[in-house]
């Protein structure tokens, strides 16, 4: 098959779409096909895939807004068999779902969490005003794509009727090193985007009931994000009166590798996630997670390795107590049963033979896939 690929950037050190496309595209293409991938910026090469780039204008950054992509995917959607359209909200994607209905080309959109009812609530002008390209182009998908049960919800929620794809995102398991012998301090671990949909304000309510009790426990905060949103967060760690939690800023490569190999315990107090990476990632490492029910992971509990837990001070604040009272050991093995979960259903391999069952299904028709849901 000949597939396009379409998402507004890849950044060299990804995250979100920005890893996720690119390692979906590679994972297609070493199946045999013939997969491009059109951004409008490319921190980096993606192996086995063509990539291409285009200039958008220099006003209305935040629309995304390219001429020479827009003519460019027309053109393509006349000769290519799939346009796979990933997330929503800026000019690229609606070009993308404006190009294809009518032509050669199949039109599959995913829309990556953009469509929950906390994503929704944020950025209210621009959806506004995006709303009406972007209802239209969903509802002219051939076949639309959700990670999690969560995300199917929220497309049917909304009144889009078209089958709908559930995989998840996979993960690149990493080759585990020995664990070194340890400090006396344990640490929780947060590693994600600092943004306010994180949840970071409810991690520090609850920490600050839990430093007095757990006196060898520090609370790690790792990630990029905006300086003022960081310096209100450390201003309310003060206010907590807290000398435990440790802002580390980004880290990528060996380090990140590291900071999850070295935690005790994962924790993502998320308020909407269509996915989670981080906690795949944490999982990948041996690290046991607790994730609230604003991502989609209740398999953590059902896995044993982890707590999903309601998304309140008061729950995160119980469920801490309960796992950070676990010996090492025992929160080692939830670990360890948690790598074995990414190795059995998170393979990138298995991601992309699901999605190519799909676009399979689309193009020679007959009964769909046991991935495809047409209700």
């Amino acid at each position: 098959m000949k597939l396009i690929h379409v998402v507004p950037h890849i950044s060299a050190e990804a995250s979100g779409p920005s890893y996720a496309v690119p390692r979906l595209c590679q994972a297609i293409a070493r199946r045999g096909n013939d997969v491009t991938l059109s951004c409008l910026a490319a921190g980096r090469e993606v192996p086995n895939v063509t990539l291409s780039v285009h200039d958008s204008w220099p006003v209305l950054q935040r629309f995304a807004v390219s001429p020479s992509q827009a003519n460019w995917l027309l053109q393509q959607a006349k000769q290519v068999d799939i346009m796979h359209n990933h997330s929503l909200w800026s000019m690229v994607n609606v070009t993308a779902g404006w190009a294809v209905p009518g032509k050669h080309a199949k039109l599959v959109t995913s829309p990556r969490g953009t469509l929950s009812e906390w994503a929704l609530s944020h950025s209210r002008y621009r959806k506004k005003a995006l709303w009406p390209l972007q209802k239209r182009v969903l509802e002219r998908a051939d076949l639309l794509h959700a990670t999690s049960e969560e995300e199917y919800a929220d497309i049917r929620r909304l009144g889009f009727s078209a089958p709908v794809l559930i995989a998840p995102n996979g993960i690149d398991l990493p080759v585990l090193r020995e664990r070194q012998s340890k400090p006396i301090d344990r640490v929780l671990l947060f590693l994600s985007r600092i943004h306010p949909v994180k949840g970071i304000e409810n991690l520090l309510d609850a920490w600050s009931g839990m430093e007095a009790i757990f006196g060898e426990w520090r609370l790690s905060i790792v990630g990029p994000g905006d300086a003022d949103y960081i310096s209100s967060l450390k201003i309310r760690a003060l206010a907590h009166g807290l000398s435990r939690v440790d802002f580390v800023g980004p880290l990528y490569g060996a380090e990140k590798d590291m900071a999850y190999r070295e935690a005790d315990l994962f924790v993502l107090p998320t308020h909407s996630e269509n996915f989670g990476m981080v906690v795949a990632e944490a999982l990948s490492h041996e690290c046991p997670a607790i994730v609230t029910h604003g991502a989609p992971w209740a398999g953590l509990e059902k896995e044993g390795c982890g707590w999903w837990t309601p998304n309140s001070v008061e729950s995160l604040q119980a469920t801490l107590e309960v796992a950070m009272a676990l010996p090492r050991d025992a929160l080692h093995g939830m670990g360890a049963k948690g790598r074995r979960w990414m190795e059995r259903d998170f393979s990138w391999e298995a991601v992309a033979q699901s999605m190519e069952a799909g676009y399979r299904w689309l193009l020679e028709g007959g009964e769909p896939p046991e991935c495809v849901r047409t209700e």
